[in-house]
């Protein structure tokens, strides 16, 4: 199938460009505008106590006022708010309610703090907006207003709250993606020019990728658009990655072997189609166990996790179908001149560390083995102190944005919940009015929970047949503390809930309360159905039973040794409180399925060196030789790519960057160079069982090795096989 493919593209190579370069346009061209949500209770579904919540109170109480914007106001020289100074927030209110900004449906004053120094402005919006665009747009409006209506006074203000929220973290991505964008260009480029010395070869995948990725941004925002799914800005970042590591990635892929069928002595035509046909395989099945394991991500219950999936997986759907069409196209169209100036293409160079290292393999498999797996497990001990974060907002933009000085001056100023309280509501089975004689032993009972600072009755409906209990928590919301705390106010309120109603608990920590059990719900869902489907093509790639056993051990290892080093770095090291609650989701499916990439090159090239002749061990040695500078260039750019969004400068872009970029590294440099083909060494011709994958049809002679530049291990001829 792959020789059929390559010998289409090379024949037709202009026909092959113009239709990506037609396709490019249709789909920038008529695309829709991939939406954001910033707003974490969309991400959950409607089965979740929270969201229960959030339906009753839209039902119950619709005028309800609820906060999208918060107006934080102290003095300028710091000390105690005047009467005049009380009086200037109250017209500052007034006038901005005049002002009837889009999506504002109501400003009032807020309370002052308890010691004075602070007071606010609450401004409701409306509620079928939350977390969209439109109301980062208003926060945008408000901000610029309330700073020119205090201008004249003796107060400062900041503007916080989630719609000010969203319109920082909008600021921060776009920042981040451009930090991402060119730190990305950066690193591939020099990279490939120190490989290759051919400026040609280092623009090339820029160029062709910056095509595949117009077209897999317009694809993936018709897939949202048309399966309902809910999109988060980070995400834009994180596709500017894969598109660009993993295309990366397949390109070195196949140049390596166009390179090396030319060295052979193929014509240039002939020598892109063989290269397609020989490593097609490998790249088609590398891509599959990624496009699989991010599939898989539809079965989360988390609407951010369940768009991302099917984002990435077309993602690098598009990228697969470049690798094997557009760059040998444009490639063999260029002819050998890709390489200009650089004339080392026509020499084998003897790759001595490489030659060394597959000795070292080679000649002593089980110490290597166990030196590198002891590596890896004493790496996965700092998994034992993973904890997770919840806070979205915060982790999606540095601590130094308005909205996020607002929110760490209110838990000062204020009681820590105050800025996000509790709801709990009461509501009577039966539609009739509640009994108010019990309120004030239920208002009590929630009081005295642990860890609630006060509670209240907030108001009824209409027909009082639902009461809103106002819980205030002692801890800001998205704190480990504050969601252990709303699980102890939902167990009172579900226990003493007076006969004939029924009581839900809703507010921003019952909202990360929830998100805490999706995500443990995801780990023995996604990370299983994951790993089962990558084995299926590794068994299909190799035709063993045995071997995918222990590549995908081998690759949960390099999880565990990844969320270690993370856990180690930046709760132990940087100090923070701890990891983004999806980091593990999304890093055991980039570590797993992308570092599953080089496990299965190097595994098929191992298995073509055993087919020429060679028994286990010195297949593996050979393999690692040959093998090893693909995988170490490619597995070097991915890591390096990954860890550029470190620059971002958000808690949650920078977790992940170090953490993919070092799972990466694991995977190419101790999993795929050591851990894997020592133990194939190992396991012998039983890794291949029941089939016999690895063995040589005819024996075949094996030259004695020879000095110089010229060939000292081929066994090959003129179609000889090599990654």
């Amino acid at each position: 199938m792959f020789r059929r493919i390559g010998n289409v593209v090379v024949r037709h190579p202009v026909w092959t460009i113009v239709a990506w370069l037609i396709a490019a346009v249709a789909i920038v061209a008529t695309a829709p505008s991939l939406p954001s949500n910033s707003d974490e209770s969309s991400f959950l579904p409607k089965s979740y106590e929270s969201i229960k919540a959030a339906d009753i109170q839209a039902k119950a109480f619709p005028a309800a006022f609820t906060p999208s914007a918060i107006a934080l106001y102290q003095r300028t020289d710091g000390g105690k708010l005047t009467a005049a100074d009380k009086k200037d927030v109250e017209r500052i209110s007034s006038e901005l309610g005049e002002k009837k900004i889009d999506q504002v449906q109501k400003v009032v004053p807020g309370q002052p703090s308890s010691d004075g120094r602070y007071t606010m402005t609450l401004v409701q919006m409306d509620s079928k907006n939350a977390g969209q665009p439109v109301q980062a747009d208003a926060a945008k409006v408000l901000r610029d207003d309330v700073k020119q209506l205090v201008k004249g006074t003796n107060l400062e203000v900041k503007l916080g709250g989630s719609a000010a929220q969203a319109l920082d973290q909008q600021d921060s991505s776009k920042r981040g993606e451009a930090l991402i964008g060119i730190g990305t260009f950066v690193i591939i480029l020099v990279t490939l020019l120190i490989i290759f010395r051919a400026p040609i070869l280092a623009f090339l995948p820029l160029i062709t990728i910056g095509l595949v990725s117009a077209i897999a941004n317009g694809l993936i925002a018709y897939a949202t658009k048309l399966f309902g799914l809910q999109a988060n800005s980070s995400i834009s970042s994180i596709l500017i990655v894969v598109l660009f590591g993993v295309g990366t990635d397949y390109f070195l892929f196949l140049m390596f072997r166009y390179r090396e069928r030319l060295r052979l002595g193929d014509e240039p035509k002939q020598a892109m189609v063989n290269a397609v046909d020989r490593v097609g395989e490998a790249i088609a099945s590398a891509a599959g166990a990624v496009i699989i394991a991010f599939f898989a991500l539809v079965l989360s219950t988390l609407g951010f996790l369940k768009q991302m999936g099917p984002a990435l997986a077309i993602a690098v759907t598009v990228t697969l179908i470049a690798g094997l069409t557009l760059i040998p196209a444009v490639v063999s169209l260029i002819g050998p001149k890709v390489f200009w100036p650089s004339k080392s293409w026509q020499r084998e160079p003897e790759n001595a560390r490489f030659a060394a290292l597959g000795r070292g393999v080679q000649n002593r498999p089980a110490l290597t083995a166990a030196l590198s797996g002891l590596v890896l497990v004493v790496l996965s001990l700092g998994t034992l102190g993973f904890n997770a974060t919840f806070d979205l907002a915060a982790g999606s933009m540095p601590k130094t944005k308005e909205s996020m000085v607002v929110q760490d001056e209110m838990q000062k100023a204020y009681s820590a919940g105050a800025a996000a309280p509790t709801d709990v509501y009461l509501s009577s089975t039966d539609g009739k009015a509640i009994d108010t004689t019990v309120f004030d032993a239920y208002v009590k009972k929630l009081a005295a929970v642990d860890g609630v600072a006060n509670a209240r009755l907030a108001q009824l409906n209409k027909d009082g047949s639902t009461i809103d209990f106002n819980v205030t928590l002692k801890y800001e919301a998205s704190t480990d503390k504050a969601i252990e705390t709303v699980g102890r106010v939902r167990e009172v309120a579900h226990a003493d809930a007076p006969p004939g109603t029924e009581a839900v608990v809703g507010g921003m920590s019952s909202i990360y309360k929830d998100i805490d059990t999706a995500v443990t719900h995801d780990y023995k869902t996604v990370f299983p159905v994951a790993a089962l489907l990558i084995m299926l093509i590794l068994g299909l790639l190799l035709r063993s039973v045995v071997a995918p056993w222990y590549l995908i051990a081998s690759v949960g290892l390099g999880f565990g040794a990844t969320l270690g080093a993370t856990v180690w770095i930046f709760q132990g090291a940087v100090g923070h409180s701890g990891l983004m609650f999806m980091l593990p989701v999304i890093m055991y499916l980039f570590v797993v399925a992308i570092g599953t990439d080089y496990n299965i090159l190097m595994i098929a090239r191992l298995r073509e060196e055993a087919r020429e002749g060679r028994e286990p061990r010195e297949a593996a040695g050979m393999a690692l030789r040959h093998a090893g500078p693909t995988v170490a260039a490619a597995g070097f750019i991915l890591a390096a790519t990954f860890a550029t969004m470190m620059l971002a400068g958000n808690a949650l872009l920078t977790e992940m960057g170090f953490a993919v970029s070092f799972g990466i590294a694991v995977a190419a440099f101790v999993m795929a160079m050591f851990f894997t083909p020592s133990l194939t060494a190992l396991i012998g011709h039983a890794a291949w069982w029941p089939g016999h994958a690895d063995r040589a049809k005819e024996p075949t002679a094996i030259p004695a090795p020879v000095s110089g530049g010229e060939r000292d291990t081929l066994a090959h001829d003129s179609a000889g096989r090599r990654s």
